[in-house]
Parts: C-alpha cells; structure tokens; sequence
C-alpha cells in the first residue's frame, strides 16, 4: 500500500544527533550551578509595535486586537517589525560568553553517521542516511545481496541553503518508478516529481499545489491531492485551504490533462486524499469534514470494470477514525475505533461494508492499537503501554505468533513490507538509546542489527524512570524522568519539563542529541503524557479536547509542581517547552501560572484561539479546540486563549518564542502577535524574546544548521536565565 502520514497539528520533531568528544558540564551540586536570581541581567529595549483600535465582536463580547497588523506577512510594517525583534534577539544572545562553547559541543555531537528504515522494492533497498552534517538526509539506493550503496536522490543538491526536503516517497508496484515528493522552505506545499528506477533518471513530470497527500500508484500513474494554485493578492503561506480536489497523473503527461477524480463542491473544508492497496486492487478515499473527530471511507475496485470507476461508501459516519492496513481474500484489513476506545483491527467486505458484518481479526486488547502494518502474511501490530512500544505478530486470521524483544523501554517503528517479504525492518528509540535499524526475520522472531548509529551514547550512563502523579482532579499522569547517574536530586537541578497534550497524538520515549547536551551537563529531561494525546485510546484524548482542553494545561502544572515537591528541582531552575499544539501549552501555562518556572519556550505555538481557523488548515483542528464561531465553544477557548490571557503588569518567566517565515500550518501570526503583547505586560526584568527564522516551517524538513542553530539558542537562554554556566570553569 502507498502509505504517507497526515499532516495534521503535530508536536514538534527534534532531530536525533550524536554525541562525541569529552564529556563535561555541572552537577546540581557544582559551584557552577548558581542561583537564578543572581544572574546576569542583561537590557533588551523592545523595537515598537502599535497598537491598533481593532475590537471583534464574539456573541456580544467585545475582544480587542491591537496586533491584527502582525497578520499580514508580506506587510512593510510586518516585515520590519520582524526584523527589529531578530536584531535585538540576536544581540541578546551575542552578549552571552559560553553561547559559543554551546554551539561547537552541539555541533560536535552532531557530527555522526544517522539512517533510516529501509524499503525493499524488488532487489533493491531504499533508505535515506544523513553522513552526520548535511542539511538534509539523502536518499540512497542498495541491491539486497549486498554491494556499495549509490546515491538516487540528494536533496541538498535542491537548494542553495539546504532548506528543500524529501517529504515524502512512493515506489510503483512494479518497483520501476518513484514518485518522490519535496518542501521548500519547510512549507507544508509539496512538489512531486518522478525517477525512473530502471535508468535512475528524473522524468519531466511535474506535480505542483499538493497538500495532505501522498502520490498513490494505480496502472501508468498515481492519484494524488491538491489544492488550486492561489490567486491574485490570496497568501500562498497563510491563505485559507478550501476545495480539496484528488487527481489522477498519468505519466508522461502535463499536470494541466490529470483527470479529476474526486471533489465537493459543497464542502469547502475537508480533506480528501486517496491511497491504493498493495495488491493493486482497491483505492481508497478518505475523507474528513472540518467538524468531526474521524473519516468516512469510500472504495473502488479497479478490477472490476463495474467498480473501477465510482466509489462505494463502507464507512459512512466522519464520527471514528478508521485506516485500512491491507487486504486479505478481496476484504479490506481496517484499523478503527469504531466501538474500540482502543483501537481494533476489523476485516470489511467491500460488497457488504455494513459495520454489522465487520469481523474482529485483532479485538480491543486493554492496551491501545498504536498500528498495524502488513508484510510477508502476517499481521505486526504495535500495541502501547504506558506510552512505550509492545510489538506483536500474528498471522493474517489473528492467530497470535510471536512477541518482538525490544531492547529495552522505548520506542518502536517501520515493520513495513510488501506480502512477499521474508524479513522487514525497524528502527527503535529511545531516551538515551540512538535510533537504531533492526532487521527483522517474520518467521525465525530474530531482530538483528541492521544499522548502528555512531554516536557515542552510552545508555548505561543515564537513568529513565517512570512516574505517575496525580492532576487537578486526581486523574494519574505518566511522566518519563531522565538524567545522567549520580545527579544529585537536591531540588535545585536545571530542568527541561516537555508536553504535547492534543490530537490524539503519542508522546513516546525517543533520542534526541540536542536534549543530551542538556543531559550530560547534569541537567533532567522531564515528558509528560498529557490528556488529550493518544497514550491511553480515544477516551485519553476526549479527555483532553474541547470542552475539556483546560484538564490538558492542569496535568501540565501538576506536572511542574510534583518535579518541585518530589525534590527534582524548584520553579527558579524549572524550564516548560513544547511546540505547535504544544506551544498553545506553554502559553496557556505561563499565562495561568506564571510562577511555575523559571523560562517558557513556546514553539510555533497557536496563540490566538479566537482566529487559528482562518489560515491555511486551522480549520481541521475544530473537532480538538472548538470555535469562537459557536457561543459556549467562544466561552471556554476566551478563557485559555493565551494572546487573550496576558495580563499587565504581571511577571512572566523568560520566554523564547520561535517560530519560521514559511510556517504554513501554524502561521507565525500567532507568535508575533503574543510576542508583542507579551513584551508590553510584562513587568519583570526578564526578557521576553521572539525568534523568527527565515526558510523554515513548522519544523518538519528544518535543515541541519538552522536546528543547529535554534537549540544553541535554547540552551543558551535556558541556563542564562537559570543563573547557571555549563562550562565554566
């Protein structure tokens, strides 16, 4: 099957990275480690930012907007306004002794050879590498018997700056082609090109305006989804998405001649994008309608001249999430969470689609059905506890067969193949375990080590354990706690608090090497498994969206509270982070609770929950927040909006925002109006930064330098503010 990931909200992606050369930093107990109040201050004077008399009426409450002007990206105003806050923000951190040494230990760490999950096509492997500081990973192509890996496809080679990405690959079932798609700029606007396989050419094919959608093979081409191209003065970076169309590209032909294969002209909102099944026989429509929580599901049989040209509905209602995995016998292999809190595996009958003739192959277990992937007749599914991978096997009937060891506590992902595999691979992660590539033998039930990172990462040096406290109203929260052995938890150790907390979205153990500079240096790694993520199944998540979004920024604070209460550290050496829907955490926490911590980091955060539904796909995230368009979902989003929240004259931590120029799925209005909201309440003396790059996006493809860049920044405002230097001697 053709398989892409929807780019829904999604938490932020750290890069993974190595760690090498000597070690060295502070321990809580070090005479480095001082006290935050006795920090050096240093003076920021904020560029000016007007205050308009904009005032929107919501159901008769009048809400005032001093800041729409920051909306408009392409504005003189708004574009010298940005380049002001860069300017003081960058002499701000020129003013910062040690910021240097941060820069050359990160990069050093960096500098190691990293892989991917290889894809068997015929008697090729495809898999991407990144030789440890390129911008982007490039892909290269492998015979299975072995031989010496050739480059297919560098994308560093696409862009000056390395800021163009491979955003996505699809091989044609006959393995002579690939469609292969790439963002610039960190855009989530992708363009799909093709190689032919046979010749390793690049073929004249051109696919531009393509948004929440793979390239789906079918015959002598591939269906796909796509917006039109915007008009006029409409903002290709913030402009509403409406009218999603599927089409079909033969190949060899103009994008102009693709035939339409799917639209509404009645919905504007929605997505619809289409996957074919690996056996080539079904195409699959899903479709979402901007106002529930799940997806219908349409079918065609394309071998069946009768079905091969209409759809047929088999899941009618957008109230589930449902995805098919595979086929078996001519029947559909369908993971949902229709009646299954926690996912089920159910085999569907195309020509008698009623749930009521659904047929269990896996049941609900009391562990939730994180996945399923299908290869070599038999069934992986990858199953969560307590937020970490348990993997197990069955075959096509749901027989169980086999457990997969794990090497320890972690993360778990790939096991993708075609029904003629033998062996597939995976990759595995963990908090202070490099992501490593394991082949694995679906028959034998042996992982062996395909590919090991070279960083130099000993996972006996660190500790990870796993707490659960107890929220606002008593309900249990895992949290994950890291740090280096022999930390001394004397309540004053620095400490990185990191929460998600939406979307149905599964905070899992994984590496990161810009967060083991942090953890090497002594300082505590701290992620929470908020309500509103997809730890726990369905239920977890609907404990966490509208109307209950506030249970979400409690469990946080409480997370917060119990690292002080516990003796892990203390408000003054405690930073929160988080992105995107995570960022809208951080801002609600600092808002509510101010005193929690020392420093904010709110990334690419929706800030104003009033307007997010008016860029680009902010209207897909209804079903999660609510809107200011319905009266009590306005209520309760005017109560945690955090642009809405800032109070003057209050004392907020310090906080670095960051966002890009190119963030298109959370458009940095949002962080530049908080911004300069939040630099005119405050009433403290620390300082209140934004940090705006240029040629990134919401984080998905952010080139190797530019991440570089942004955690060099991170750390250096963490432990400025914290009173602590790292490599004082």
């Amino acid at each position: 099957m053709n398989k892409f990931t929807l780019p829904l909200l999604t938490l932020l992606a750290v890069a993974s990275c190595r760690s090498a050369g000597p070690q060295g930093g502070f321990t809580a107990a070090s005479p480095k480690a001082t006290s935050a109040k006795q920090a050096p201050r240093i003076p920021v004077q904020y560029p000016t930012a007007p205050q308009g008399e904009r005032v929107d009426d919501y159901h008769g409450t009048p809400v005032p907007d001093p800041y729409r002007w920051l909306e408009d990206p392409d504005a003189p105003e708004t574009k010298k306004w940005i380049a002001a806050e860069n300017q003081v923000t960058a002499e701000y951190f020129s003013k910062i002794a040690f910021r240097g040494q941060i820069k050359e230990r990160l990069t050093s760490m960096w500098n190691y050879e990293r892989y991917g999950v290889p894809q068997r096509e015929g008697d090729y492997l495809y898999f991407t590498k990144n030789d440890g500081l390129q911008n982007q990973a490039v892909l290269y192509v492998q015979p299975v018997q072995g031989g010496e890996p050739k480059v297919l496809l560098d994308p560093n080679k696409l862009s000056d700056d390395g800021t163009t990405a491979l955003a996505g690959t699809y091989f044609s079932p006959d393995h002579r082609y690939l469609a292969y798609a790439t963002s610039g700029g960190g855009s989530d606007w992708r363009k799909i090109r093709v190689i032919d396989l046979k010749t390793r050419k690049t073929l004249s094919d051109e696919i531009n305006w393509v948004k929440v959608s793979g390239a789906a093979w079918a015959k002598d081409g591939f269906y796909y989804s796509r917006y039109d191209a915007p008009k006029g003065d409409d903002n290709r970076l913030a402009g509403l998405n409406q009218f999603q169309k599927v089409y079909y590209h033969k190949l060899g032909s103009k994008q102009s001649q693709d035939k339409l294969v799917y639209e509404d002209r009645r919905m504007p909102l929605g997505f619809r994008y289409l996957t074919t099944t690996d056996d080539g026989r079904f195409a699959v429509l899903h479709l979402t309608n901007g106002k529930s929580d799940g997806n219908r599901l349409l079918v065609r049989d394309l071998t069946d001249p009768k079905r091969a040209t209409k759809f047929t509905s088999f899941v009618t209602s957008y109230s589930y999430k449902n995805n098919v995995v595979g086929t078996t016998n001519g029947k559909l292999l369908v993971r949902t969470n229709y009646k299954a809190p926690h996912y089920r595996l159910v085999l569907v009958d195309p020509k008698r689609p009623q749930a009521a003739n659904w047929k269990n192959v896996l049941p609900e277990a009391e562990q939730k059905l994180e996945g399923v992937s299908q290869a070599g007749g038999r069934l992986i599914a990858t199953y969560l506890q307590d937020a970490s991978s348990a993997v197990k096997v069955f075959d096509e009937q749901g027989k169980p067969l086999h457990k997969v060891e794990l090497p320890a506590l972690g993360t778990a992902t790939g096991f993708e193949g075609h029904r003629t595999d033998k062996v597939v691979y995976y990759a595995f992660t963990s908090f202070a375990h490099p992501t490593t590539i394991y082949q694995y033998d679906l028959t034998t039930n042996i992982s062996t080590v395909y590919q090991a990172p070279t960083a130099k990462v000993d996972p006996a040096d660190y500790v990870t354990t796993q707490v659960f406290y107890a929220s606002k109203d008593g309900t249990k929260i895992p949290m994950f706690i890291v740090h280096k052995k022999g930390v001394k938890l004397n309540g004053q150790v620095p400490t990185y608090l990191y929460g998600y907390g939406g979307f149905n979205v599964s905070l899992t153990p994984s590496f990161s090497m810009a967060r083991m500079l942090w953890l090497e240096n002594g300082g505590i790694l701290a992620v929470v498994n908020l309500r509103g993520g997809g730890e726990y199944g369905e239920e977890w998540h609907q404990a966490g969206m509208t109307p209950n979004k506030q249970n979400v920024f409690d469990d946080f604070i409480a997370a917060a509270e119990y690292l002080t209460i516990q003796g892990y550290t203390n408000p003054a050496h405690l930073a929160i982070a988080g992105g995107s829907n995570g960022g809208l955490l951080v801002g609600a926490t600092m808002t509510q609770r101010p005193d929690v911590a020392r420093v904010a980091f709110p990334a690419v955060g929706v800030m104003d929950m009033l307007r997010y539904q008016k860029f680009t796909i902010g209207w897909n995230w209804i079903p999660e927040y609510g809107t200011s368009d319905n009266y009590n979902q306005f209520q309760n989003l005017y109560k945690f909006s955090p642009l809405h929240n800032l109070k003057a004259g209050t004392n907020y931590p310090a906080t670095l925002i960051t966002t890009a120029d190119h963030d298109d799925r959370v458009v940095p209005a949002h962080s530049f109006k908080f911004a300069a909201a939040l630099q005119a309440a405050d009433a403290g003396s620390t300082p209140q930064l934004i940090r705006v790059d240029t040629n990134a996006g919401h984080g998905a493809g952010k080139s190797t330098q530019l991440q570089i860049d942004e955690w060099t920044d991170i750390w250096t405002f963490a432990y400025q503010n914290m009173g602590v230097n790292p490599y004082r001697n």
